[in-house]
């Protein structure tokens, strides 16, 4: 690995630049969090810029899909356009720098207009192909001195010069590529229009990037973009390619995974802090062992020397555990609030505030999303319908579970209405029925009865938010279930 010295010696500038040809991927949404954590510990410029050249496929939605994750997620860029907000940049309303270097290329020689049309190429290739040869551009073009009769321009090509290109990755150290394997690449159409090596390479030299982190898919790139910048005569960035992210079967992880997508996160209810904490892990590792890491602490410890070579696991129940312990942190009200949402979705109507904060208390620990809240809270809101074969504990008759719930229920309804229902009272009140009969055979057809559950918070908790009224309900309805037609 590079050592951390010799990654910096002057003020960083990173930037982040996704094709707005779809939603948010979370791989972007890491490699975003790594260029961000870097400008950050070193008080540089974290720069987005949207690579949107592929006209066809690059829309607006995609564009906006991305830029809400990242400020989601709370990655701030520093710089764009001058129109509010900072940006992003566009390839799209760069033309005309794009056209300063190509025509820059051109007079000095070191880029040219290449004739050939693609059937002509695509004939060499299946030739080529068909006595097991890999197709290389034999450039044909580059040292006319017209235009062919008859012919017109197709692309603009760099001259690749013979030798190697060889670079110091931050991360994957010494690599080196013979140019001879990638011909003298096409770097704009016949009309100027850049090509993706060459836009991005001028991007960076204009942007004045001094480090361009990046997913290792992007790998094949560099030695193309390198030639550009050397074409033009200017110094290089320091490139460093990060290991991509696998599957738990270490395959690379696909849209068919149903993991990809950034948005999903959100919608299933993930915390923007815990994702933060869990991609800041992906492919980094901190000098200590622990995993549960604030922003202030993770920006001070990130460095790219402990970025690993090697790909890094996508381990959803990591994910989701590390979720689970950031809603523990959360206030009682703040959790309320997260919850909100997803209460609403599910379709419950919330009948004050007092009520959610008291809902989220005592639902916490049994959150891994906050999706999870409608179903191991929405009884909170709407009981649901149960059969009557759940109430009884155990193996124990409908007659003495019938018993012990009109006992509980003749328990709490003498209690006085105006008190509190607290915990220690309800345990007072129930204390002699459970030491007559069993915690099971007391508490769990009183668990079913109020929430229709196996699972639940703990039931003298559900009476202190449900309140005496709505309990001594619900414990009616168990009752009739059961089949005796009690009249509360």
């Amino acid at each position: 690995m590079t050592p951390k010295s010799e990654i910096i010696s002057g003020p960083v500038r990173v930037r982040m630049a996704p094709s707005p040809t779809g939603p948010l991927h979370i791989g972007t949404a890491r490699t975003a969090l790594f260029n961000w954590l870097f400008a950050r510990q070193y008080g540089g410029t974290f720069i987005l810029r949207l690579e949107d050249t592929d006209r066809e496929r690059s829309t607006l939605e995609s564009e906006l899909d991305i830029m809400s994750g990242l400020k989601w997620l709370g990655l701030d860029w520093d710089e764009g356009p001058e129109r509010g907000n900072y940006g992003p940049y566009r390839q799209t309303e760069r033309k005309e720098i794009y056209d300063r270097y190509l025509n820059r290329l051109l007079q000095t020689g070191r880029a040219y207009y290449c004739y050939c049309t693609r059937e002509e190429m695509e004939a060499e290739r299946a030739a080529m192909e068909s006595q097991g040869l890999s197709y290389h551009y034999p450039g044909r073009c580059r040292d006319l001195q017209a235009p062919p009769p008859g012919k017109t321009r197709q692309l603009i090509r760099l001259r690749v010069p013979a030798g190697r290109v060889e670079f110091n990755d931050l991360i994957r150290d010494k690599v080196s590529v013979d140019s001879g394997e990638l011909d003298d690449f096409a770097i704009a159409r016949s009309n100027g229009e850049p090509l993706y090596n060459f836009a991005v390479a001028v991007d960076d030299i204009e942007m004045k990037i001094t480090h361009v982190i990046r997913g290792e898919d992007h790998l094949p790139n560099t030695p193309k973009q390198i030639l550009v910048y050397q074409a033009l005569g200017v110094d290089l960035p320091r490139f460093g390619h990060l290991p991509l992210i696998l599957d738990t079967d270490r395959s690379k992880l696909s849209k068919r995974s149903g993991k990809t997508n950034f948005q999903d996160y959100i919608d299933q209810g993930y915390l923007p802090d815990a994702i933060f904490n869990f991609l800041a892990l992906l492919g980094w590792h901190p000098k200590g062992d622990e995993e549960i890491l604030s922003r202030a602490e993770i920006v001070a410890m990130f460095d790219l020397s402990r970025v690993q070579k090697s790909g890094a696991i996508f381990n959803l129940e990591k994910l989701s555990w590390l979720n689970a312990q950031y809603i523990k942190q959360l206030s009682d009200a703040d959790l309320a609030q997260a919850l909100r949402p997803f209460l609403t979705r599910a379709g419950y109507t919330i009948s004050s505030e007092e009520y959610l904060v008291q809902v989220a208390a005592v639902s916490r620990d049994r959150l891994r999303t906050l999706s999870d809240i409608a179903a191991h809270a929405g009884f909170f809101f709407q009981l649901a319908d149960y059969a009557p074969s759940l109430l009884p504990w155990k193996e124990s008759p409908r007659e003495e579970t019938l018993r012990v719930l009109r006992a509980v229920r003749e328990a709490i309804r003498a209690l006085d209405p105006a008190a509190a229902l607290e915990p220690a009272v309800i345990n007072s009140t129930l204390a002699e029925l459970v030491n007559q009969e069993g915690k099971g055979q007391v508490f769990w057809p009183l668990r079913v009865a109020l929430s229709g559950l196996r699972a639940s918070p703990d039931p003298i908790s559900i009476i202190g938010v449900l309140g005496q009224t709505e309990t001594l309900r619900r414990l009616s309805l168990a009752i009739e279930k059961l089949g005796n037609n009690v009249v509360s």
